[in-house]
C-alpha cells in the first residue's frame, strides 16, 4: 500500500501525518479517514478550491487533471505547478508527500 505523508500544518495537521493509503481513494477521503480535516466546502464535488494541496512528491503518479480541476486550480490561493484538488487527486501505488497551503479562499475570506 502507499504512503502518504502530510506536512505540518499549523491549524489542520500540527504535527504532520504518515499513514497507509488504499489505491483509488482521492487525497481528500484518505486524509479524512485519518481524521486530518482538510476543508471540502462542496462536499467533494470539484465545485470550490478548499481542498487544494500540493503533491511535493509522488505527483506524476496521478493521473492528469480535467478540465473542470484545472479550472478550478485556477482560483485557488498558492498555486503552483504541483497543485491539485485533493477530492479528484486518485492514490495510485506511489508514496505521496502533501503540503497543505497556508489558506484556502475561504480561510481568507472568512478572517482566519
Amino acid at each position: 500500500m502507499p504512503t502518504i505523508t502530510v506536512m505540518a500544518h499549523p491549524e489542520i495537521c500540527p504535527d504532520g501525518a504518515t499513514f497507509e493509503a488504499t489505491p483509488g481513494t482521492s487525497i481528500c477521503d484518505a486524509m479524512l479517514q485519518q481524521d486530518i480535516d482538510i476543508e471540502h466546502a462542496c462536499e467533494k464535488s470539484c465545485a470550490c478550491t478548499t481542498c487544494h494541496v500540493h503533491v511535493r512528491e509522488g505527483y506524476n503518479s496521478l493521473e492528469e487533471a480535467d478540465e473542470l480541476e484545472e479550472d478550478y486550480l485556477d482560483k485557488a490561493w498558492g498555486l503552483d505547478p504541483e497543485s491539485r484538488l485533493s477530492c479528484q487527486a486518485i492514490v495510485s501505488d506511489k508514496d505521496l508527500i502533501i503540503e497543505i497551503p497556508k489558506y484556502t479562499i475561504n480561510m481568507v475570506s472568512e478572517n482566519h
